[in-house]
């Protein structure tokens, strides 16, 4: 076993000096590497934690087929020289890669020092303000935004509100948007297949009977009659048994009855005539497919060429469990909904989403660290909490900056009555009192020798 090992090694060192490497560095790094090891791809060589003085070499050969002074090899050596974090060196190099063949050892040199630079430039300073330039940051750009709804790109029929009543809704952590909606992503068979997405858009959208067939109240007999409109049962895939399934599971099974021409009759328990129109309205409103809330759902092919489903509603929990959805990729704008069925780093992510989403929509560029502090700020007790008087700006624990914001008698009694004290740490107290803020320059402190 151990002469096998051996001989590996030494036909290693035969083969890396053939492959251009001189015979002191072959025999320095045949211990390590086997001729099977070089026929990897350069990613997977660079990955492995190698001295970098053998890096090089192997780098050196695999780059002789490669045109252009630069090598993918230099752009990964280079880069991971660098002192930016790893996110930034990935994107980085995929980009270097792009234009390998237009650099020069200078160009990349120059654009790594201007990368680094921009990222220090970029990075907070200690005792920075943030809270206040996240603020003006989306405040600003805010009054700009028109006020207006608008529709999906593509699905005219259903409208989403955006602008800056979308801002104020995810502000507020409203519970329910105005213009709820989601966007479902189906399985394989059903993305490619558009009878089977329709099928499914019909088994999601609420359907009750006043959608399938004219309701009558006759004070005649004192019934409601109920007929059905062929068409709307086809295009819904519904059969007329389950109708009549459904109205008979109101309660009402003993008073129905099918009548030769196929209507139904629904009679009154008794002949009162306020009875006869709760009945007309129970009937009306009785859901016979479909999930309550999503009051429309439409079929799109997206740019992928995928089928997708436009909802009109939303209804997380009871979407994930139909069979055909995938709901790992699908999404709706209702984050009390998301922190719900999937936790609070969803519900975060969802606002920083809509926010981003929102503002670029309008054509204004916001710095995603503001949208992400202000997200962080409202989900950071696990909960989607308001900025407002009911959330955040209400939780202080500075009375003056309670008081400064609403309501300002109520909360000095308040905290008179239980005896607070004020630190004065934050920004709007010591604005109040008249002296420096605790933050930027005010945060240091000289102390001066006698």
């Amino acid at each position: 076993m151990h002469r096998i090992a051996v001989e590996g090694k030494e036909v290693a060192a035969k083969e890396l000096v053939r492959a251009g490497v001189e015979e002191e560095v072959a025999e320095l790094i045949k211990e390590d590497f086997l001729p099977a090891e070089l026929t990897v791809d350069l990613d997977e060589l660079l990955e492995k934690q190698i001295e970098e003085a053998y890096v090089e070499d192997i780098i050196v050969m695999q780059g002789r087929g490669e045109e252009g002074e630069v090598k993918l090899g230099d752009i990964e050596i280079e880069v991971n020289k660098s002192e930016i974090p790893e996110k930034i060196k990935e994107e980085l190099k995929t980009k270097l890669r792009a234009v390998r063949l237009k650099l020069s050892r200078e160009k990349l040199a120059g654009i790594l020092n201007e990368v680094v630079e921009k990222y220090e430039k970029a990075k907070v300073k200690p005792r920075e303000a943030v809270g206040i330039v996240a603020a003006q940051s989306i405040g600003e750009p805010g009054t700009q935004m028109t006020l207006r709804t608008f529709h999906y790109a593509g699905v005219g029929a259903i409208y989403i509100t955006l602008g800056l009543p979308r801002i104020i809704e995810i502000v507020d952590a409203r519970k329910k948007p105005s213009t709820p909606a989601m966007k479902i992503k189906l399985a394989e068979e059903y993305a490619s297949d558009r009878r089977k997405a329709e099928g499914l858009a019909m088994e999601i959208e609420e359907t009750y009977i006043r959608n399938i067939g004219k309701i009558e109240a006759s004070t005649e007999d004192m019934c409601v009659w109920v007929s059905l409109k062929e068409k709307e049962l086809e295009r819904r895939h519904i059969e007329r048994e389950e109708v009549e399934e459904k109205i008979k599971g109101t309660g009402m099974a003993s008073l129905v009855e099918v009548m030769e021409d196929g209507k139904l009759r629904i009679h009154v328990k008794n002949n009162l005539y306020h009875e006869l129109l709760r009945l007309e309205e129970k009937v009306s409103s009785t859901l016979v497919k479909g999930i309550e809330g999503i009051r429309r759902v439409i079929v799109r092919r997206g740019s992928d060429g995928e089928y997708m489903l436009y909802t009109e509603g939303s209804a997380l929990k009871k979407v994930m469990k139909i069979e055909g959805i995938d709901f790992s990729r699908s999404t709706t704008n209702n984050i009390a909904e998301i922190a719900e069925v999937l936790g609070i780093e969803a519900a975060r992510n969802a606002i920083i989403e809509e926010m981003m989403s929102t503002l670029e929509e309008q054509g204004l560029d916001v710095d995603a660290r503001h949208v992400t502090l202000i997200a962080d700020a409202m989900t950071m007790d696990g909960e989607v909490k308001q900025i407002g008087r009911h959330g955040l700006a209400g939780e202080k624990a500075s009375v003056l900056s309670r008081a400064a914001f609403e309501v300002t008698v109520d909360n000095l009694l308040e905290a008179a009555i239980h005896g607070e004290t004020d630190e004065l740490k934050g920004v709007t107290e010591n604005v109040i009192v008249g002296q420096p803020i605790r933050l930027g320059t005010g945060a240091i402190e000289l102390v001066a020798r006698r």
